[in-house]
């Protein structure tokens, strides 16, 4: 599956519920110039195409397109990866943070079994 970028205006009515499915999103928030950032990438469109993951739809958003979003969603810094998990009912969405990794990896912060596993536990 492919990665989406989220408009700022996308993003919003994801985390407000105003999406009705019943449906999982995995969002990479990341910055253009965070370095760890852009060398994730790879691993992350990789995860996006596993065929365990097929039911998932896969988005990356900018922060620097809404500069409140860390406070507002009380994350710290990127890239950060969250999974959304979406009903079709009145039901708010709710919204996981892959814990920060201990030790991070160097290159990219998050590893990408760690990724996964985080995943198939939130979805």
């Amino acid at each position: 599956m492919s990665i989406d970028r989220l408009s700022n205006k996308a993003l919003q009515k994801i985390v407000k519920g105003q999406i009705k499915e019943n449906v999982s999103c995995v969002i990479k928030f990341y910055s253009n110039d965070c370095h760890l950032c852009h060398a994730l990438s790879g691993y992350y469109e990789d995860i996006s195409e596993a065929d365990e993951f097929s039911d998932v739809h896969f988005f990356a958003f900018n922060v620097k397109d809404n500069t409140n979003i860390e406070k507002r969603l009380k994350f710290n810094g990127v890239p950060t990866i969250a999974v959304v998990r979406m009903t079709d009912r009145a039901t708010p969405p709710t919204i996981r943070f892959m814990p920060e990794p201990d030790p991070p990896n160097e290159k990219t912060w998050y590893y990408s079994k760690d990724i996964k596993e985080f995943i198939n536990k939130e979805k």
